[in-house]
């Protein structure tokens, strides 16, 4: 590791076979927890490459406990670490995305540099977290949706999960989150908290057999907030746009803040599912529903596909999805 450390700091990048081998080993626990959160540290300091992105991505999938659905399913989540605390806006789009037919394999973990993420949410309102194939197709076949919680598909990162925490700001492992679904599923919706990280995704997804919508909020969101113009990668290119484009209001920083505490972010998601949210929390949640079921469906357009998410939250479909996925 010393070796590599020295490599890094001197501004070389590794490989994608070295940057492969390396994390292999970071996670076996080769390594002491001052040498792991060094290597950490570095891709704090400067931009990753595509080769080090890939050979990371590897070297988790190859490690995790993989899970196969004869659905067609979606993934719809962000790497975090945009520093911005929203509520979980990408959380509850699953709920609506799956309300309105397209089925859902949501991979998410606990918060590390937000207060309250998809893990802690869901655990909060008690839902128990499985590794189990049998009980994750259940619940695709209940509610449309099924729940991958990280670390239960990923026994590899228990040796590095302390020194994210402690370190509580974002690392290449939020890169990463989107990128390493147990289920490798063939459709995926990704919010990334930088443009050059978007970039990066959509070469990566490109030269994939995926349909993919990668979205960067261009005032630093991870998602599409309303607050401004987005950009998104999709198969068919990349585009600009404005929340007028999707037939949306703009909002404001404060309309879609999350709270402090995981009550405060669980307040916000149930009021939401049950119609009593803000036009503007709405109008967010419908945004990236919206845009995830154009992932799904790009022939017939972001406007239709934003009018599907609108009608699944506001019917309460998205509520009973919610409620089936809990199973009560």
């Amino acid at each position: 590791m010393k070796a590599i450390l020295n490599e890094l700091i001197d501004h070389q990048s590794l490989s994608k076979e070295e940057a492969r081998q390396v994390l292999l080993e970071l996670t076996s626990g080769k390594y002491n927890p001052s040498q792991m959160a060094s290597f950490i540290t570095v891709y704090m300091m400067r931009n990753i490459t595509v080769d080090e992105l890939q050979g990371f991505r590897d070297a988790m999938l190859e490690q995790c406990i993989p899970v196969k659905f004869d659905q067609p399913v979606m993934d719809v989540c962000g790497t975090g670490g945009d520093g911005k605390n929203t509520f979980n806006i990408s959380t509850l789009s699953s709920f609506v995305v799956a309300a309105a037919g397209q089925p859902v394999a949501k991979h998410g973990n606990y918060g590390v540099s937000s207060a309250c993420g998809s893990s802690n949410v869901l655990e909060y309102f008690g839902y128990k977290f499985t590794n189990d194939t049998n009980e994750l197709k259940r619940s695709l076949d209940r509610a449309n949706i099924c729940f991958m919680h990280a670390p239960l598909f990923h026994p590899a990162l228990k040796n590095v999960a302390p020194i994210r925490k402690e370190l509580g700001v974002k690392t290449f492992f939020n890169m990463l989150g989107p990128m390493v679904n147990p289920a490798f599923p063939k459709r995926q919706l990704v919010g990334v908290f930088s443009l050059e990280l978007a970039r990066k995704y959509g070469y990566l997804y490109q030269n994939s057999d995926k349909q993919f919508v990668i979205l960067h909020g261009l005032d630093g969101y991870d998602e599409i907030s309303l607050t401004g113009a987005f950009k998104y990668f999709y198969n068919g290119g990349e585009q600009i746009a404005d929340p007028a484009d999707l037939g949306l209001p703009q909002v404001k920083y404060e309309d879609i803040g999350g709270g402090e505490t995981v009550e405060d972010s669980a307040k916000i998601f149930i009021q939401i599912l049950e119609g009593k949210g803000t036009e503007a929390q709405n109008s967010a949640v419908i945004a990236n529903a919206g845009m995830a079921l154009y992932c799904a469906d790009q022939e017939k357009g972001v406007l239709n596909a934003v009018a599907k998410a609108k009608e699944a939250l506001e019917s309460g479909e998205a509520l009973a999805s919610f409620n089936n996925f809990l199973n009560r």
